[in-house]
């Protein structure tokens, strides 16, 4: 099926059955799953977040009690790497109707902006919870089959990492939402920007040269406030099981503000949609 067949086809459905949030996540839908390279870009995040998480885990090593690393977190270091295909996969999803003229029969076929940028966030929420989910799993097993080997036991105060563990189930349930929430901060710049290679640079620049930057600031202070404020840098913290202290923003409050970053660009690129000619 052509791409253009396809969205003639999610569309259509839509037309018949009036422009209702249900018909438009419908249609956007029938649009993602019939795109080709969207199940490769799935794929592709769940195969990369285990692999750098496998690379981590068989790096990490704790030959003493007390050795100060952070188990969970080495477990999940591949989301890390992950979060850049969500991201890509986010942008795609608008950026690529923009790119072939398909947003115009989009906006044809569901006059209401807002119900158009609705459906297509939960569609992106959906597929990226969904592929997080398979990949934190796999991070997490891996973690719990192969650092016993390294050091990580319970002798030297860390026992198997397990789900029924409340720090660890956060971790990994953080994690799941952190890439979700990433999804959404892409989509709404790629709302707000239109063209997909430069929303893609500026999603990277948020996720990664952020943390740079943060750390080339020689203000103690100011290095923690940026911490505080970035995406990635805030988003993070979810992941962390000790040591929480010393973090430069809480767990939950840290996901709290990637939350306000997606929802703000998410706000900002459906203003944007509603002002601009498609």
């Amino acid at each position: 099926m052509s791409e253009r067949t396809a969205l003639s086809e999610g569309l259509g459905h839509t037309r018949e059955s009036g422009s209702g949030v249900r018909d438009a996540i419908h249609a956007e839908w029938t649009k993602l799953r019939t795109t080709p390279g969207t199940a490769l870009l799935l794929l592709a995040s769940v195969a990369l977040t285990v692999a750098i998480g496998l690379l981590a885990i068989g790096w990490a090593r704790c030959p003493e009690t007390g050795c100060g690393v952070d188990a969970a977190k080495q477990s999940l270091t591949g989301v890390q790497l992950g979060q850049a295909v969500v991201a890509v996969l986010a942008v795609l999803v608008v950026g690529g109707e923009y790119s072939t003229g398909m947003m115009r029969t989009t906006l044809l076929a569901v006059p209401s902006r807002g119900t158009v940028l609705l459906a297509k966030a939960t569609i992106v929420v959906g597929v990226v919870l969904a592929a997080g989910t398979v990949a934190v799993l796999g991070c997490v097993l891996a973690g719990r089959l192969i650092l016993p080997g390294h050091g990580f036991t319970a002798a030297h105060g860390y026992p198997p990492l397990s789900l029924m563990d409340g720090a660890m189930l956060r971790a990994a349930g953080g994690s799941v939402l952190y890439l979700g929430l990433i999804g959404l901060l892409a989509l709404g710049v790629a709302t707000a920007i239109r063209d997909s290679a430069a929303s893609v640079g500026v999603v990277l620049g948020l996720l990664y040269l952020w943390p740079i930057i943060a750390h080339m600031v020689t203000s103690v202070r100011w290095q923690r406030h940026l911490e505080q404020a970035g995406p990635s840098t805030a988003g993070l913290s979810i992941q962390a099981t000790i040591g929480l202290h010393g973090l430069a923003i809480g767990p939950w409050a840290g996901l709290g503000v990637l939350a306000l970053w997606a929802f703000g660009a998410l706000a900002g690129g459906g203003l944007l949609l509603r002002l601009r000619d498609a």
